[in-house]
């Protein structure tokens, strides 16, 4: 960068700069004009290959900035393909890159001439950033009705949704964490309302790690049974490649123990995949039998208690090669 790029750019604005001293009048052409003619075609290639390497920058740039998004919970969740198993950074987003190539093609078709579309393609950030930011937005500002609106357009629409998006992602977390159930009133909810359990297993998702989430208990109190076995998932992402499958589903207890209720924490690496061939449903499933086993194991040393396990057992009667197999027990 220091050695190379940056001199070769000082000298070729040094060059355009004596071109136009002598040529004011090609000032808006003065790239291609200033170029003597052996190398013009040459040049021409070079600076094509220029362009494609610089939009594949932009691209990667809005991949990489869509997912740091995601991770604050800034952004709706999409679809992320890692494209290394070694650097977690390399990110592909397919819903993002189609939408890039209709904006691109929305603004050829708006536009229609190359000097409009390089008035609207000056980057502009927070001002904040430094002082060169300011010449890049008083570049926007002087060419606004020519373009330059439309990337404080974008902005605008980008800040809008990660504001609003954050904003109730936040406020919900920290609502469920004020308002999580006690088990005291989970307790309360099972024998004040007599509630009628039928075979199967249930699954809720969650955000919360710890705690059960208060929309359990407007569910339970619009229903008229509820199934034996109660699992609140919570689906964590972590910063490594893959979770090895013995270490993916963490289980404790939700008290009282009779209630058969139980919480998992669900751990994914960047690179992981669901896996077609086995569902998720069955896999948590086996994973919770092992808990219950090694449970029982610990507390009582002795004989395994195999009730609770028959019951994990009953939520799904028939194979799951096909979903029309699975029966409503699972939610």
């Amino acid at each position: 960068m220091c050695s190379v790029v940056y001199p070769t750019i000082v000298l070729a604005y040094t060059g355009q700069a004596s071109y136009h001293r002598k040529h004011p009048d090609l000032v808006g052409d003065s790239f291609f004009k200033s170029l003597p003619d052996a190398v013009y075609w040459p040049i021409f290639v070079v600076a094509v290959l220029a362009a494609i390497i610089a939009s594949q920058a932009m691209i990667s740039g809005t991949f990489s900035i869509i997912q740091q998004s995601l991770s604050l919970g800034c952004f709706p969740r999409v679809k992320i393909v890692h494209t290394s198993t070694k650097y977690e950074g390399q990110v592909y987003i397919p819903e993002v890159n189609y939408l890039l190539m209709l904006a691109c093609v929305g603004i050829i078709l708006v536009f229609k001439d190359t000097t409009k579309i390089g008035n609207a393609y000056v980057v502009s950030y927070v001002p904040i950033i430094g002082s060169v930011e300011f010449v890049y937005l008083s570049l926007v500002l002087f060419n606004f009705d020519q373009g330059g609106y439309l990337p404080l357009a974008f902005a605008a629409f980008l800040m809008t949704i990660m504001y609003v998006w954050n904003n109730a992602y936040w406020k919900k977390y920290y609502y469920e964490l004020q308002h999580k159930i006690s088990p005291n009133k989970l307790y309360e909810i099972f024998v004040d309302r007599n509630c009628c359990g039928i075979p199967g297993l249930a699954m809720f998702y969650s955000e919360l790690v710890h705690g059960i989430p208060p929309i359990f208990q407007h569910y339970a109190m619009n229903v008229p049974a509820l199934h034996l076995v109660l699992v609140f998932v919570s689906l964590k992402s972590l910063p490594i490649s893959k979770v090895p499958m013995e270490e993916r589903f963490i289980f404790h207890r939700v008290t009282p123990n009779e209630l058969k209720v139980f919480h998992c924490v669900t751990r994914y690496g960047y690179t992981d995949v669901c896996n077609e061939e086995e569902s998720f449903e069955r896999m948590l499933i086996e994973k919770l039998k092992d808990f219950i086993r090694d449970d029982y194991m610990i507390l009582s040393h002795a004989k395994i208690n195999t009730t609770e396990i028959t019951e994990v057992d009953g939520e799904l009667p028939g194979p799951l090669d096909n979903e029309e197999n699975v029966n409503d027990d699972v939610i």
